[in-house]
């Protein structure tokens, strides 16, 4: 038991470490750093932001009951935390003070700020009409292009009608039908197709004139020794390309002013398209919408005029 017990007697107790005496060296540092930070000014930025938190701290401090002000409110009843006058739900901490950090006069801000909010709110607007005309541009856009497919498709029916009845003595082909005719003055034609038969005139005018380009260069060269082959027939002849082609007719009215076409152009689609299926019923008792070729003027079984009476 008594050795279990501590011996204070003979208990060792550790002499308290004696502080590190500081060199010659570590001193003459030391002071030297003191003494740059002594002698070292501050920046402007620094002293403005040291007074900035000295006005913020001392804002944020509540009076002290020592305060002349704070023992006047106290002689009238005032307790702190509590509000002043009898009024419920008044305020229970005084008006913040705002600073002013500008020259500008009284009230510059708020008109500063109602102006970007104008600003803010009529870039918005411009933004949202934007959008709407855009999608009504897209849309108009998609109509037209409707509309451009229906005057193609009532111009090639109008042209078969046409074309078949042949009552002018124009001599034209009908589309699609092959064999060589002399064409008609472009005048001539039914003003309500005639830019559809000279669209597809410019274009074989063009393709003509490509195979002819290309006949000349062929010549160029027809002077040179050739294999004559006596076996040859009229088919290998013009696969060879040693037979002559005729010349290509090309129409010389293509490019004439056209005043009646130019009116009838600057029509609006949608006008364009009811000329035509007007053209149609009552010229061919055809309706384009129902896409029918009737037997009598009465035209039984067709429900109306426009595209919306199909529907």
């Amino acid at each position: 038991m008594a050795d279990e017990e501590d011996d204070y007697m003979t208990m060792a107790i550790a002499e308290p470490s004696k502080p590190v005496k500081e060199t010659s060296i570590q001193r003459t540092a030391r002071l030297k750093r003191e003494a740059e930070l002594r002698s070292r000014q501050k920046t402007k930025e620094e002293r403005a932001a040291e007074a900035e938190a000295a006005t913020q701290a001392a804002l944020e401090t509540e009076l002290d009951t020592s305060n002349k002000g704070f023992k006047l409110l106290s002689k009238l009843g005032y307790k702190p935390g509590t509000a002043l006058g009898k009024t419920p739900g008044a305020r229970t901490q005084p008006i913040e003070v705002s600073k002013k950090e500008n020259r500008g006069g009284i009230g510059l801000d708020t008109e500063k700020k109602r102006k970007f909010r104008e600003e803010m709110e009529e870039q918005v607007k411009r933004v949202k009409q934007d959008v709407v005309s855009y999608r009504d541009r897209v849309r108009m856009e998609r109509e037209e292009k409707r509309l451009e497919g229906q005057l193609i498709g009532a111009q090639k029916v109008a042209e078969q009608l046409d074309t078949a009845d042949d009552e002018t003595g124009l001599g034209l082909l009908a589309p699609g039908e092959k064999g060589h005719k002399k064409l008609a003055p472009l005048k001539s034609i039914n003003v309500l197709w005639r830019g559809l038969v000279k669209y597809r005139l410019e274009r074989e005018n063009e393709k003509r004139m490509r195979e002819a380009m290309l006949q000349r260069t062929s010549d160029l060269t027809s002077d040179l020794p050739t294999y004559d082959d006596s076996d040859e027939d009229a088919d290998d002849r013009q696969a060879l390309g040693k037979d002559e082609k005729p010349e290509a007719d090309f129409v010389d009215d293509l490019d004439e002013e056209d005043t009646e076409l130019d009116e009838f152009n600057a029509l609006d689609p949608a006008e364009k398209v009811e000329k035509l299926v007007m053209y149609l019923r009552d010229k061919h008792l055809y309706c384009f919408w129902c896409k029918h070729q009737y037997a009598d003027a009465e035209m039984d079984g067709c429900p109306g005029l426009t595209e919306d009476d199909h529907d």
